[in-house]
């Protein structure tokens, strides 16, 4: 048990490790596509473990193990929900290891966000660690839940990482996420971008919200006409603290307007003196954004990797 762990925060580790060591296994899907498959009238009531912790279904407590259910009131994630119960959070996986995060639907505006965006990103990361760069100073600006932190530590034990978010609740679940990863090397720190994060770091890794969300939820909110102000600022930030020869790798999302990548633009009048790549790694994602509001007149929204380096 780690000492700066609550008695919670321990049953909540000891909860994630029972699931895995029983096979649970879940891909988290987009919102619309768990809103769908949670409205059949079949998927009422959860049946097993991947209802419960993955689908957030209702539940009755008969259908856990008692070790389980027993865990679960422990680590204070059992909620009442009329005569029956939900988790209060989900169990995703993501190669090859368990990351807590917000049940669905996530509509708090302290909520954890996880899914198919984490997953891309993910994938860009392994496709920049496969190609033998090395880092000994990294950070996660916007860390969420930690994916993208623990993911690098994993890559390179040796290396000091930084998990940086201004949401405590994703704070605790990246330390708790770390523990289930076995991984020492991430700090998990109180940050608005590089804010209260001193030095000079040859990694930044970033995958912030990026959508215009009406209310503003921070998770999801990525600010300005399409959404774009706080992966702008990442960039920004970013450019002032890379070291020689360090790298930023920023996965985010770009409308299309009128055939045009307006946040490509934007990047790109930044850039000088930096060697950049950026790809559409998915060209069309959130397509229901665009019935109206903010994406009215975009073509669609795309999912891009940034990745810049000092020269």
């Amino acid at each position: 048990m780690n000492n700066s762990f609550s008695s919670a925060d321990d049953a909540l580790l000891r909860l994630a490790r029972a699931l895995h060591e029983s096979g649970y296994n879940f891909t988290t899907p987009t919102p619309a596509t768990h809103e769908r498959v949670n409205a059949r009238p079949e998927n009422t009531l959860a049946k097993n473990l991947t209802d419960v912790f993955g689908w957030s279904r209702p539940f009755r407590p008969d259908v856990l193990p008692t070790e389980i259910w027993k865990l679960m009131r422990e680590a204070e994630v059992a909620v009442a929900h009329g005569d029956t119960w939900r988790s209060a959070l989900r169990l995703s996986s993501l190669s090859g290891g368990i990351f807590w995060h917000s049940a669905y639907p996530t509509s708090e505006e302290n909520a954890v966000f996880f899914g198919p965006d984490t997953y891309r990103y993910a994938a860009a990361l392994q496709n920049f660690f496969a190609s033998g760069k090395t880092f000994q100073n990294a950070v996660d600006l916007g860390c969420g839940a930690g994916p993208g932190a623990i993911l690098c530590a994993l890559a390179q034990p040796q290396a000091r990482v930084i998990a940086g978010d201004i949401n405590d609740a994703a704070l605790r679940l990246t330390r708790i996420n770390a523990a289930l990863s076995e991984t020492e090397n991430v700090e998990a720190r109180h940050s608005d971008l590089m804010a209260n994060i001193e030095s000079e770091f040859d990694l930044i890794v970033s995958n912030p919200p990026y959508l215009v969300d009406p209310t503003e939820r921070a998770y999801r909110h990525g600010g300005g006409p399409l959404g774009a102000d706080l992966s702008l600022r990442i960039v920004r930030a970013a450019l002032e603290n890379l070291a020689p020869r360090g790298t930023l790798l920023l996965y985010t999302g770009a409308a299309i307007l009128g055939n045009r990548d307006p946040f490509r633009a934007a990047v790109a009048g930044l850039l000088d003196g930096f060697s950049w790549n950026y790809r559409e790694v998915d060209p069309d994602v959130f397509g229901e954004e665009l019935e109206g509001g903010a994406y009215a007149a975009c073509d669609r929204i795309a999912a891009v990797v940034l990745t810049v380096t000092r020269d």
